[in-house]
């Protein structure tokens, strides 16, 4: 069965991949030099029970979307990627689709960047990968909220601090935006259902995809009310990766400022819940 195929790639593929080489720590015993069931979990965001189903085969018909996170945790490489998916009877997306292939060496990039926020979204703002830092300093995101544009007229209110003025220029921009990636990718359906719900739930989103305006997203400084070590004032840049939709986000603070030590800080704390003492 395919996806008993599936389930010993998966096992044999994470033996393979050192827990350092996914940006884990690689301390404590070990019974395999390769990343755990939880770590790969943790990476791929889905549980690890539909883990553990899928690699001992009791868990068919996985959705593209979970082998896609399955190949970036994994650090598969295009032809990996490919396998995957074919092991789990499916076709990679096409040129139709929106990117979501996250090439190891912009996984690299982000192990790297341990002391900087970065995070990697698709071209529709969907987040696909985040660094420790930047989910620490800007909260961890699930289902609809992964979703940058959805998050911002529907979702979980932000922790970026914004004025009426900051908020309708960066909302105008992210409609102007996902405007521009539905006309490159059409038929991309996950696409048109964002944008669909989108339109139903929020007058505002659907006067501004009205309107069909013409903004864009700039690099800006911005305040970030931390929860845990206060307001942070850091500048923001969207890098693109050549041949890709991808965009890379960035938060950088002014060198020797009481910003970069209170970064610094929260690099330290992470994701720690604060308790009581």
């Amino acid at each position: 069965m395919a996806t008993t195929e599936l389930g010993a790639a998966l096992r044999r593929r994470r033996d393979q991949v050192p827990p350092e080489a996914a940006g884990l720590p690689a301390g404590g015993h070990r019974r395999a030099p390769g990343l755990r069931r939880e770590e790969l979990a943790q990476l791929a965001g889905i549980s690890v029970d539909y883990v553990t189903r899928l690699e001992q085969g009791r868990a068919a018909n996985p959705s593209a979307q979970v082998v896609e996170a399955l190949a970036r945790a994994l650090r598969l490489t295009s032809n990996g990627r490919a396998d995957l998916f074919q092991l789990a009877g499916l076709v990679p997306p096409g040129p139709e689709t929106i990117p979501a292939y996250v090439t190891p060496g912009v996984q690299r990039m982000l192990d790297r960047l341990t002391g900087t926020p970065v995070a990697v979204f698709d071209a529709a703002w969907t987040q696909l990968l985040a660094n420790p830092l930047y989910a620490a300093l800007m909260g961890e995101w699930h289902g609809d909220d992964l979703n940058a544009v959805w998050r911002n007229f529907l979702g979980t209110a932000p922790r970026v601090r914004h004025t009426p003025e900051s908020r309708d220029a960066l909302r105008a921009a992210q409609v102007a935006d996902l405007r521009r990636t539905a006309g490159r990718y059409p038929a991309d359906q996950r696409l048109q259902h964002l944008i669909s719900q989108l339109r139903s739930k929020s007058a505002e989103f659907e006067e501004l995809w009205e309107a069909g305006g013409a903004g864009r997203h700039q690099s800006a400084r911005k305040t970030i009310d931390h929860p845990r070590v206060g307001a942070l004032t850091l500048d923001c840049d969207v890098l693109s990766v050549a041949g890709s939709d991808l965009r890379i986000m960035i938060y950088t603070a002014e060198p020797d400022s009481q910003d970069a030590e209170r970064l610094a800080l929260l690099a330290v704390i992470g994701t720690q819940e604060l308790t009581g003492c």
